[in-house]
C-alpha cells in the first residue's frame, strides 16, 4: 500500500494550527541553527562543508506507483539505460527486460497497466475462507492448526478493516456535503460584507459595523461566530477570506478522503476484483521473471513523482524545488498499485535495481501481511550481496512496530535480518510535543530514525508540485541524504553509510513528543533506535573523518 494513501486514513476534516501557520515550501532542507527549522540541514551542508568538493553520479531506485520522467524538474535526472536501444522491441543488454530505458513496470502488460488492487488481507481471506470459513474449531487437524490460527487472524483484520472503511466512507461524504454548503454560504456572507463595508472581513471591521438589513446582519453574526470559534482553536484572528480559503482546502481534503475510502470499499476489500489478468504473468510462478512492460509512469505516477523530487529534484534549474541529493540518477520501478503491492512484484523489483546498478532502493510502500515474504528476504539478501542500501517508510498506522506487523522488513522469516536495511518514522515542522507526525509508525528496535514527513512540497505530475504528507515522504528525505553520502564518499559501502547516518542523527534531549496515535506525551528518543533525525551535516562531518571497519573474518 502505498503510504500516503493510508495516511488518508488519519486525515483531519477540522482546521488544525498547522494548517494555519505558514512556513516554507522547502523546510525539509533547512537547518535549525540557522534557519530555526527542523530540516536535514541539505542546504547548509552544500554551502559549508560540500562547497566545491568533486561527486559522482549515484544511482537511486524508486520502487513506487510510478514517475512522470518528462517533469520539468525531474527529466534530467531520469536514469537512462545506455545498453538498451529506444523503441526496437529488443532485449539489446539480455537483462530480461525489452526496451526497458527508464527503469520496468511489474504491474503493467501488453493491454495496459493495473492501477487499483486488493489490499494483501484481502487475497489471503479470499485463499483461506473456502477451507476454513465453515469448518468446526475443535476438528481442525493436527497439520492445519497453524493455518487455521493465520486464518482467524486474516478474518478479524479484513471484516474489521471493511468495517471501519465503510464507515469512513460515508462518513466523509456527509463531511463533504456540511463543508461545501458552509463555504458556499461564508464565501457569500463574506463577499456580500465587504462589497457594503468597502473593506475586508476583519473581526474589528465587523463588530464596528452596524445595519438594519436583516440579510447584512445575519451574514455579520455568522462570519463572526465562525471566526471566534476557529481563532479560539487555533489561538489566532482570522479574516473572512482566510476562513474561506481554509474551509476550501479543508474541502479538499475530505474528497481525498472520499477517492481514498470509495477506492478501498470498491477495490481493496472487494474479493471478487482482479486486475492481475492485464499483467498477464502466471501469478503462482513466484520464480517468474520478465513479465510487465516498459511504462514507468503508469496511470497515477502523483506518489511516486512526489518520491523522486525529494530525492533530487534539479538543484541547477530555477524551476520548482531542490531535491536533497545534486547528483543522482532516478531509476523508476513500477510495482506499487493503488492497493497492496504483490510479494512476487516487490522481489523482483529489488533485484532488477539492483542488476542495473542502483545503489540506493528507496520502498515508500508496505503491508500488515506477506504471504511470500521468503521471496522478499531472497531478494533483500542478493541486494545484500550486491551493496545496495535498501530504505523503507515505516507506514502512518501510528503503531509501535515492535508490537505489530509491517511489511516488507529488515527481518528474515528463516531468521536473522538485513544490515543494508534503513526503516524511516516521519517527524513534522512543529516543535515540542508536535514534532512527530501523528500518523507516523514508530518502535524502539524496529525503526531507525525519523526524517521530515509532514507538508513536505514536492514535484506531482504534468509540470505540478503539492504538498504531501506521510512516511511516503520521511523515507526519500532519508534517501536523499545517504545519496548524498555516496556521491561525495564514493568508497564508503552502503552498510557504512548506513551506520554513517545511524550515528549522526540529530538528538533532542528530553524532548517528549504526543506518542504517534495517541495522546500521551513519551521522549523522542523511544520512538526509534537512534533516538534522533536524520542530520545531513553531520553525516557528512562524520564522513570525513570515518574509519573503515576492518573486513570480518
Amino acid at each position: 500500500m502505498l503510504w500516503t494513501a493510508a495516511l488518508m486514513l488519519t486525515t483531519t476534516v477540522t482546521v488544525s494550527a498547522q494548517d494555519a501557520i505558514s512556513t516554507p515550501k522547502d523546510w525539509f532542507l533547512r537547518d535549525p541553527e540557522a534557519d530555526s527549522l527542523l530540516g536535514v540541514s541539505a542546504e547548509k551542508t552544500y554551502q559549508t562543508l560540500l562547497k566545491g568538493k568533486p561527486s559522482r553520479t549515484v544511482l537511486v531506485a524508486v520502487i513506487d506507483s510510478g514517475i512522470d520522467i518528462e517533469h520539468e524538474d525531474l527529466k534530467d535526472i531520469i536514469w537512462i539505460n545506455e545498453d538498451e536501444i529506444p523503441g526496437n522491441n529488443i532485449d539489446d543488454d539480455k537483462n530480461g527486460y525489452v526496451d526497458d530505458i527508464h527503469g520496468w513496470n511489474f504491474i503493467g502488460g501488453k493491454n495496459g497497466n493495473v492501477a487499483e488492487d486488493t489490499y494483501e488481507v484481502t487475497r489471503e481471506y479470499a485463499r483461506l475462507k473456502p477451507k476454513f470459513e465453515s469448518i468446526d474449531s475443535t476438528k481442525v487437524g493436527k497439520k492445519d492448526k497453524a493455518e487455521y490460527a493465520y486464518w482467524k487472524k486474516v478474518k478479524k483484520k479484513y471484516d474489521n478493516d471493511f468495517s471501519h472503511n465503510k464507515k469512513q466512507y460515508d462518513e466523509y461524504k456527509k463531511y463533504y456535503e456540511q463543508y461545501t454548503a458552509l463555504h458556499q454560504n461564508l464565501s457569500y456572507f463574506d463577499s456580500l460584507l465587504e462589497a457594503r463595508m468597502g473593506k475586508p472581513t476583519t473581526k474589528q471591521s465587523l463588530e464596528g459595523f452596524t445595519t438594519s438589513n436583516d440579510t447584512l446582519n445575519y451574514a455579520k453574526e455568522s462570519l463572526l461566530q465562525i471566526m471566534d470559534r476557529v481563532g479560539s482553536q487555533l489561538q489566532v484572528e482570522l479574516t473572512g477570506q482566510e476562513l474561506v480559503a481554509m474551509l476550501k482546502e479543508n474541502i479538499a481534503q475530505i474528497q481525498e478522503g472520499i477517492d481514498h475510502f470509495r477506492v478501498a470499499v470498491e477495490y481493496g476489500y472487494n474479493t471478487e476484483f482482479n486486475p492481475r489478468t492485464v499483467v498477464g504473468d502466471d501469478p503462482k510462478n513466484l520464480t517468474q521473471k520478465g513479465y510487465g512492460n516498459n511504462d514507468v509512469e503508469g496511470p497515477d505516477a502523483k506518489h511516486g513523482t512526489h518520491v523522486a523530487g525529494i530525492i533530487g529534484a534539479d538543484r541547477k534549474n530555477t524551476l520548482g524545488i531542490r531535491g536533497i541529493a545534486d547528483n543522482v540518477r532516478i531509476m523508476s520501478i513500477r510495482a506499487v498499485p493503488n492497493g497492496d503491492e504483490r510479494d512476487k512484484d516487490i522481489a523482483n523489483a529489488i533485484i532488477y535495481a539492483a542488476d542495473n546498478g542502483a545503489k540506493i532502493i528507496n520502498m515508500s510502500f508496505g503491508k500488515s501481511f506477506s504471504p511470500n515474504k521468503e521471496l522478499v528476504d531472497k531478494a533483500v539478501k542478493y541486494a545484500e550481496s550486491k551493496g545496495v542500501l535498501l530504505i523503507h517508510a515505516a507506514g502512518n498506522d501510528g503503531d509501535n512496530l515492535d508490537e505489530k506487523d509491517n511489511f516488507p522488513n529488515r527481518d528474515f522469516s528463516a531468521g536473522g535480518n538485513a544490515k543494508n536495511w534503513l526503516e524511516i518514522g516521519a517527524s513534522a515542522w512543529g516543535k515540542d510535543k508536535d514534532f512527530v507526525g501523528s500518523f507516523s509508525n514508530y518502535g524502539k528496535k524496529s525503526v531507525d530514525l525519523f526524517a521530515p514527513g509532514v507538508q513536505i512540497y514536492s514535484t506531482t505530475p504534468g509540470n505540478q508540485y503539492e504538498d504531501l504528507q506521510g512516511t511516503s515522504m520521511a523515507c526519500p528525505a532519508t534517501s536523499g541524504v545517504a545519496a548524498m553520502l555516496m556521491s561525495y564518499f564514493p568508497d564508503l559501502t552502503a552498510a557504512e553509510v548506513k551506520d554513517i547516518l545511524r550515528q549522526s542523527t540529530r538528538k533532542f534531549d528530553g524532548l517528549k513528543v504526543v506518542v504517534p496515535g495517541g495522546k500521551d506525551e513519551v521522549s523522542f528518543s523511544e520512538l526509534s533506535s537512534t533516538g534522533g533525525l536524520v542530520n545531513a551535516y553531520d553525516a557528512v562531518a562524520l564522513a570525513m573523518k570515518y574509519k573503515k571497519q576492518p573486513a570480518s573474518k
